[in-house]
């Protein structure tokens, strides 16, 4: 969490993971106080300074322009990672100034080390003081992760891009232009996997590619995106004109019906398969409602339920428990219902920490209790739903947290984390083979973290 520390400096300054460093006193006593953006003000002088030892591991990175979304590639490099260093295969797709200026980001992360964090610091440490503004002491600045890019021209904004989970060379766009497009990127993610590509990482080139496929159906442009999890090559497109429309691959081609899936009443939002039967999927629209699609039945969905009392932005259906599915809302407030009660009161969980709307929320790969969520209010806050209160066991922990920290009264017990420092938080994915890392995207750049 963010926290307000001590110093002489006035001078407000800019770190490149986008978190800042703060000077006022903390309390009683020289104690930690947590700050909670949305009901603690900053005062003259004061900056927000994130605390290292909350990561693992945490550093910033940019691609040029901003992202509004991005996807993190299955690799072959091993099914469950959790020994240093790493690796990591992303694409992204860029918001620039001028249309012509876009491009589709291809790029590799390599030698990632962390450290292993104490569970609680030590009072009176200050070892903030030897960190630099990626939150690294000196002595690890030779081991900086390196970042290998290339970069694909793409006709105008990438308004959101998913990667095909069977074949994740293959990526599809959404574009202000109107266009849904599929692209080959094999031959860029074959390069930066060569032992040479350390001497070509200042390529800056922007590569023309054709896409293997361009869909001018829609009649606006759109946002919503998804590929089948269990057909290879299914996919579903949904714009801002409320209508929804299938992907059939073909031997070497797609079949994209024309006549649409029609059952919202405003713009679609977000798609997503379902993770457990291959011919459903779920939507969610600024009708306020989520609804649910079987193909095999016809153009309408099989039922609608009333989610949200504003827009429902983003969805999430858990991959580790089939029947619970979240959205988050732009009124800043996010829930979770259980399927098997669809027709009837099927909310299980509600939340209304986040103060603006819900831009990401995403399901761990690992935990099926575990939640990450983003927010216009730039936070990225992780959750256990698992958790209930424990009143005994809250003061127990007050109690030897007292003479170190002021934690608030009234934050729900089921938070875990909250990352901060980004501002205009867009889009956050769980990396699907090593756990614990989240990757984040905002206004300036990209956010890696291991929790």
């Amino acid at each position: 969490m963010g926290r307000i520390k001590n110093t002489k400096s006035k001078k407000k300054t800019k770190k490149r993971d986008g978190s800042s460093s703060a000077s006022n006193t903390t309390g009683a006593y020289g104690r930690v106080k947590v700050w909670q953006p949305g009901v603690d003000a900053l005062e003259d002088g004061e900056e927000l300074q994130f605390d290292p030892k909350a990561y693992n591991y945490l550093r910033g990175f940019s691609i040029g322009w901003p992202c509004m979304s991005f996807d993190i590639l299955r690799d072959q490099l091993g099914l469950v990672r959790s020994d240093f260093p790493h690796t990591l295969y992303g694409i992204a797709g860029t918001q620039a100034e001028k249309a012509p200026w876009n491009y589709i980001g291809i790029f590799k992360l390599s030698n990632i080390i962390g450290k292993k964090r104490e569970p609680m610091p030590s009072l009176g440490d200050d070892s903030d003081s030897d960190m630099d503004s990626d939150g690294c002491s000196d002595e690890e600045e030779d081991t900086k992760p390196i970042m290998h890019l290339k970069k694909v021209a793409h006709g105008g904004c990438v308004n959101r891009i998913r990667s095909m989970t069977q074949k994740p060379h293959l990526c599809a766009t959404w574009g202000d232009t109107g266009h849904v497009q599929v692209w080959d990127l094999s031959s860029f993610l074959n390069s930066l996997g060569e032992p040479w590509a350390l001497a070509d990482q200042e390529d800056d080139r922007i590569h023309k590619l054709l896409p293997v496929k361009v869909f001018s159906g829609h009649t606006d442009e759109g946002y919503a995106i998804d590929w089948n999890p269990h057909v290879t090559g299914r996919l579903v497109s949904g714009d801002c004109n409320k209508f929804i429309h299938l992907w059939e691959p073909t031997s070497n081609n797609w079949n994209i019906d024309l006549s649409p899936f029609v059952g919202h009443s405003k713009s679609v939002e977000d798609l997503q398969w379902s993770p457990m039967e291959a011919d459903v999927f779920a939507s969610c629209s600024v009708d306020k409602t989520i609804a649910i699609w079987d193909i095999r039945t016809g153009k309408k969905p099989c039922i609608t339920v009333k989610a949200h009392n504003s827009d429902v932005n983003v969805i999430s259906w858990n991959r580790l428990a089939s029947f619970i599915i979240a959205s988050g809302c732009d009124d800043g407030s996010f829930s979770v219902r259980d399927l098997r009660l669809i027709k009837e009161d099927s909310l299980i969980a509600h939340f209304e920490y986040h103060k603006k709307a819900i831009t990401s929320i995403e399901w761990s790969p690992y935990e099926a209790s575990a939640l990450a969520v983003s927010s216009e209010d730039h936070q990225l806050t992780i959750w256990d739903l698992s958790v209930e209160r424990d009143v005994e066991e809250e003061d127990e922990f007050r109690a030897k947290m007292e003479e170190q920290t002021i934690v608030p009264e009234d934050l729900p017990p089921q938070l875990l984390f909250v990352h901060q420092g980004q501002k205009q938080l867009k889009e956050l994915h769980w990396h699907p083979q090593i756990p614990g890392m989240i990757m984040s995207t905002d206004a300036n750049g990209f956010n890696q973290c291991i929790c």
